[in-house]
């Protein structure tokens, strides 16, 4: 079943890792795909249109940190798809972070976090708005973390910005809910995607302590969070709206 039939999503970060598994489960429920990354975004789409139609996908190289990059996204997916209806903030800066104690953190690489994790989403939401004001109607889905409920250490740049994703949501909602607009915060867990796996040296002993800590006891992959997605993009959440989904395995419950 084609629940977004008709409709046009952008997501940001969307060419590899988790946002590419967010874009594939966009599309393959029928909707326009904007995938816009800092790299292999074409190449990303193009696998995307091959496998779920001729224009199931665009793609646009770019920096959600740079405004002016930003207005160029959404000028050209309005180009080519006429609106837009769905917006993914899913970049990020996070896997090619190493842990370290809050004292060991640079003001360069904190600014850094701060301009693609905060300011980009904001940058997104700003210039994507107004064409959802226009018509009445959209989904914001910001991708936050369950990192800011467990406090997780020695990762405070990132623990913060995600901590702000969910402050930004709850009162982004209050502002764009009389023109019908949803924003609402997906919450990963600890996910094994493929460019955590890559970048992290790490993994090997977080997966173990985070899987403990679940009530369902086993790793999370990308696939877990589809329906979350799914749920939020589509008319199935259109009387949900300032929530942040968990999706942990009943880590944060613990």
């Amino acid at each position: 079943m084609n629940r977004l039939a008709g409709k046009t999503a952008i997501v940001t970060g969307g060419a590899r890792g988790i946002g590419r598994h967010y874009s594939e489960a966009l599309a393959a429920q029928g909707a326009h795909v904007m995938v816009a990354d800092i790299e292999h975004a074409p190449e990303a789409a193009a696998e995307i249109s091959a496998k779920y139609g001729a224009d199931a996908a665009a793609g646009a190289a770019f920096d959600v940190g740079d405004e002016a990059a930003v207005k160029d996204l959404v000028s050209q997916t309005v180009a080519r798809f006429g609106q837009i209806d769905i917006l993914v903030n899913n970049a990020a800066l996070y896997s090619k972070l190493t842990p370290r104690a809050f004292t060991e953190w640079d003001t360069a690489t904190w600014d850094r976090v701060m301009a693609i994790n905060v300011r980009g989403p904001y940058l997104m939401v700003r210039h994507v708005a107004p064409h959802m004001i226009e018509r009445r109607s959209g989904k914001i889905i910001n991708i936050a973390s369950g990192a800011p409920y467990k406090g997780v250490p020695r990762m405070l740049p990132y623990v913060t910005s995600k901590g702000a994703v969910l402050a930004f949501t709850r009162a982004l909602s209050r502002e764009l809910g009389e023109f019908g607009i949803a924003v609402n915060s997906l919450s990963p867990g600890y996910i094994l995607s493929d460019t955590g796996l890559e970048n992290s040296a790490h993994v090997a002993d977080e997966r173990v302590p985070v899987r403990n800590s679940r009530a369902f006891k086993r790793d999370g992959y990308p696939e877990d969070l589809l329906g979350a997605l799914v749920f939020l993009a589509s008319s199935d959440s259109d009387f949900v709206t300032g929530q942040s989904l968990v999706v942990d395995g009943g880590s944060v419950n613990n």
